[in-house]
């Protein structure tokens, strides 16, 4: 999976350092203090909740008959 990630500065006047997010997967927010600490805690963020969701699925169809399979998707470019 392959997500674009954007980091937006912010100013010393409301604090300083960075907040972090993912165009592609609402929900995956953080930031950081410096840009290198917003990439990991990004990364952190977008793990934990893909983990969540997929917990959160496994619980609902419990008793049911699923299918599961991978998907790839193609996003194109801005």
């Amino acid at each position: 999976m392959t997500l674009t990630a954007v980091y937006e500065e912010v100013p010393e006047s409301e604090g300083g350092g960075y907040v972090a997010y993912t165009e592609e997967l609402p929900g995956a927010i953080s930031g950081g203090d410096t840009l290198e600490e917003a990439r990991e805690n990004l990364r952190d963020a977008v793990e934990e909740l893909l983990e969540a969701n997929r917990h959160l699925t496994g619980k609902s169809s419990l008793g049911k008959k699923v299918t599961r399979e991978r998907m790839v998707v193609s996003l194109g470019q801005p």
